[in-house]
C-alpha cells in the first residue's frame, strides 16, 4: 500500500512526493487493504454489511468528476473500474466495495474514507461523550470523523508527559481557565486562560497544569494521506 503523503510546508523538514491521478492506472495490481478507525480493522465483509445499514448516496461522484472535468470514460481508465460500475454509482443504483472505493478515490486525491464522508446522507448527528482518566486528567472525550474533542480538567500538579498515541494529526490546545505548561521536543509554552496553541500532534509533547485547568483539545486529521 503506498505511503502517506506528507502535509508540505506546514512544518520544516517536511517532504512531499507529487502524485498523480494516473497513478491509479488499471495495469498496477490490485491493492488489498483495509480501513483502519477508531483502533479496529474493517474488512471487506464488515464493510459491505455496516454499509447496507446506512444511507450514502453516491450520486456525489458525478459531481466530483464534472468539476474535474472528467469523462465517465475518464474515471475508468485511471481507477481500472469500470464504465458500467461507475455509471451505476452515479445513479446511486449500486454500493462500491473497499477495492471500488479505494480505487475511485484516488482519481480525486482524496482518502477513501473522505469520500465515504461525502457520500453519506446529510443529517444531524447526535453523540453522548464518555468520561475517562489520563494521569490524574479528567476527560470528556468526544469523536466525529475528522475531528475529536476531549474537554479535559485538571488538577494542579497533573502531568500528563506519554500523552495515547496520534496518529499524523493537527492538535489544538485552549485553556478556558487555568495555567497549562506545555512542551514539545524543543519549546515550552505557558498557557492561561485564553490562550491556544496550535501543532503537528506527532511530536512528542506534554502538558503540566500549574494551578486546577480546564481546557480543550481539538485533534484534527490532515488531509489527503495514502
Amino acid at each position: 500500500m503506498p505511503e502517506p503523503a506528507e502535509e508540505f510546508g506546514k512544518f520544516p523538514g517536511r517532504k512531499r512526493q507529487h502524485r498523480s491521478a494516473v497513478d491509479s492506472h488499471p495495469a498496477l495490481p490490485l491493492f488489498s487493504f483495509v480501513l483502519y478507525s477508531n483502533a479496529k480493522f474493517i474488512t471487506e465483509e464488515f464493510f459491505m454489511e455496516k454499509i447496507d445499514r446506512q444511507m450514502y448516496d453516491f450520486r456525489v461522484l458525478r459531481a466530483l468528476r464534472k468539476r474535474e472535468r472528467l469523462s465517465i470514460a475518464d474515471v475508468s481508465g485511471r481507477s481500472g473500474v469500470s464504465a458500467a460500475v461507475i455509471s451505476k454509482l452515479e445513479r446511486n443504483q449500486t454500493l462500491p466495495g473497499l477495492d471500488t472505493l479505494y480505487r475511485i478515490s484516488r482519481v480525486f486525491e482524496m482518502h477513501p474514507s473522505d469520500l465515504l464522508g461525502l457520500a453519506e446522507t446529510r443529517s444531524a448527528r447526535r453523540r453522548q461523550s464518555r468520561t475517562r482518566m489520563n494521569n490524574g486528567i479528567e476527560f470528556q472525550d468526544l469523536q466525529y470523523g475528522n475531528v475529536r474533542c476531549l474537554k479535559g480538567h485538571a488538577k494542579a500538579g497533573a502531568k500528563l508527559s506519554r500523552p495515547e498515541i496520534h496518529g499524523d494529526d493537527y492538535e489544538v490546545c485552549w485553556v478556558q481557565e487555568g495555567h497549562l505548561s506545555f512542551a514539545l521536543p524543543n519549546e515550552t509554552h505557558e498557557l492561561k486562560s485564553g490562550d491556544a496553541i496550535q501543532f503537528d500532534a506527532i511530536l512528542a509533547h506534554s502538558y503540566e497544569a500549574r494551578e486546577e485547568t480546564f481546557f480543550l483539545i481539538l485533534r484534527l486529521r490532515k488531509e489527503k494521506r495514502f
